[in-house]
């Protein structure tokens, strides 16, 4: 497993997702069990949010985490409606209790809304000052926001990136790189739609013995300062997911990508779902 360093730790460059979970009771047990067999497999980052499940994700993560917190660096977002100076210490209040904790490792901005960059870096940094938080961090933010935050505390930047979804490689992804802040990328499987039935991804998965997605989670963690984050709730894929972080994909393997799915040539609009 390749790492990241990420908000001052040392991260497995894929990590577990939690979006959907929490959202039907008959399915909590298995979710639980799936987060409780990544964290032994390696995949010790867990990302989740207030908005998932109105809470409920962040519910299942605190029952997976139960008596093993200093195993796992723990993210989690709070909604642009609760980012502001009062609004942020109650989400976070009710994120920990949630999660059964006392310390959220990385703490995002879930998207930009209608308060000041500045009124909700103040309200991280309070929390941070208070060890409620240990780093902050966006979410779905374009470069021109990036530049518009202008500060060397943000930890992170979320977004959306898989093959099917190279829009940050033009301008965003050079740009983090260059000022070494990590890129967290959400659905980097494209939610298991369509990419994964690609021709192309299929056949470099049967040359490496692989799956179609676990070429695409070894093609998003390719370059340094990225993090993928897929959601499995199936043992079979925790366990896939875990090994993809062995792969590593040939020139001609990234050649045929390029192919199938082009670079950006030109600035795109910041894709999110």
């Amino acid at each position: 497993m390749r790492f990241v360093n990420l908000a001052d730790a040392s991260v497995p460059a894929i990590g577990q997702g939690t979006w959907y979970m929490g959202e039907d009771p008959r399915h909590k047990a298995a979710e639980v069990a799936a987060l409780q067999q990544g964290i032994e497999l390696g995949l010790t980052l867990i990302d989740t949010a207030e908005m998932y499940a109105e809470g409920g994700a962040e519910q299942v993560v605190g029952q997976a985490i139960a008596g093993r917190r200093e195993q796992v660096f723990l993210v989690s977002k709070v909604y642009p409606h609760n980012a502001s100076r009062r609004g942020i210490p109650a989400a976070c209040e009710r994120s920990l209790t949630r999660m059964g904790t006392d310390c959220i490792d990385l703490y995002l901005l879930h998207w930009r809304g209608q308060y000041p960059l500045e009124e909700t870096v103040e309200a991280f940094e309070r929390l941070r000052e208070q060890g409620k938080i240990r780093r902050w961090g966006v979410s779905n933010f374009d470069l021109e926001d990036l530049l518009e935050l202008d500060n060397p505390d943000c930890a992170t930047n979320q977004v959306l990136y898989n093959p099917a979804q190279r829009g940050i490689e033009f301008d965003l992804l050079p740009w983090s790189q260059t000022h070494r802040l990590p890129t967290m990328a959400y659905c980097p499987l494209a939610q298991a739609g369509r990419l994964l039935q690609h021709p192309v991804l299929a056949e470099i998965a049967e040359r490496h013995g692989a799956t179609p997605a676990q070429v695409s989670l070894a093609w998003v963690t390719r370059n340094e300062g990225v993090i993928a984050i897929p959601k499995a709730v199936e043992p079979l894929h925790v366990r896939l997911n875990a090994a993809a972080g062995e792969l590593s994909l040939t020139d001609e393997d990234l050649q045929a990508i390029d192919k199938a799915f082009p670079a950006p040539t030109r600035k795109q609009h910041l894709a999110m779902v």
